[in-house]
């Protein structure tokens, strides 16, 4: 099976699209996977391991002409810039079956809809999928990487008080804000990549802390997560692999695309805040 992912990453958007469809492909051992992105700054497509297509936009009629050239038969889209209408324009020109990455409950045009957030509720996709859809929700879906897996096998010491990664990119720039109310005391772990783009500014002002350790493009996350007692986290996809490690967190919320993931965990009392704040700051040296 040819077999096309589309998603995008940046400064902007983020890196989770890329690395939670890296896992997603590993579902399909025998197809010849391919991936279409953009060339947006901040981007992480060299670290894909398979053939990258790069798009000049994101228009519709560019894309069909890639699956009819490379005689496409599945495609995945993951992306918050396609909607239903494009969607349904690609299945059309081209019969492809689509499967669709949603955590936002939007309408969607697809033969397979997959939501693998701990959250996902597939009630909640009636009338906003074709009735053929296959609905593909929740934990028995949860992406985890290997990694997470085999490190979880692995007895490890504690040497991190706090584990903090505010997403890849971290477009709020919340890192400084949240290691300039911590005690110099704590050893701190700091998890980021070269698509943030406040990178120069974190390093400046770690240079002089000691008890800061920066860990950028890191590919032993799972380690450096086991090593710690504690996370501060987005509530996104980090959520898993922190739960699934067993690591105590407070999650913090930095996009609207978070919000269902926020709303599940603070139903469930977990410890989520809408900011970094004194109170935050205080819950959490009583851990």
């Amino acid at each position: 099976m040819n077999l096309l992912f589309r998603a995008d990453s940046s400064s902007q958007i983020g890196l989770g699209h890329i690395m939670r469809d890296l896992v997603l492909a590993q579902r399909y051992p025998d197809a010849n996977i391919t991936f279409a992105c953009q060339d947006l700054s901040g981007h992480i497509m060299d670290k894909i391991p398979y053939p990258v297509h790069i798009l000049k936009s994101n228009d519709p009629k560019e894309l069909i002409e890639l699956i009819k050239t490379q005689k496409i038969e599945m495609v995945i889209f993951d992306h918050y810039g396609i909607d239903v209408a494009f969607e349904k324009q690609i299945k059309e020109s081209s019969g492809v079956i689509i499967m669709s990455l949603d955590d936002t409950y939007e309408k969607h045009h697809c033969d397979i809809l997959l939501n693998h957030n701990i959250s996902a509720d597939k009630n909640r996709y009636s009338g906003l999928v074709p009735t053929y859809c296959e609905l593909q929700c929740g934990s028995d879906y949860t992406l985890i990487r290997d990694e997470f897996k085999h490190e979880k096998t692995i007895p490890r010491e504690k040497i991190y008080d706090i584990f903090i990664a505010m997403g890849g990119a971290d477009a709020t720039n919340i890192t400084p804000k949240i290691l300039n109310t911590l005690s110099d005391i704590l050893q701190l772990c700091v998890v980021t990549t070269s698509a943030n783009a406040h990178l120069e500014e974190l390093k400046t002002y770690i240079k002089e802390k000691t008890n800061i350790a920066l860990h950028i493009n890191a590919n032993n996350i799972a380690k450096l997560l086991h090593q710690s007692r504690f996370a501060i986290i987005t509530p996104s996809v980090m959520v898993h692999e922190v739960l699934f490690m067993e690591v105590p967190f407070i999650a913090i919320k930095t996009a609207e695309n978070q919000n269902d993931i926020f709303q599940y965990l603070k139903q469930h009392h977990y410890d989520v805040r809408e900011e970094w704040d004194v109170d935050t700051i205080t819950q959490l040296y009583k851990t």
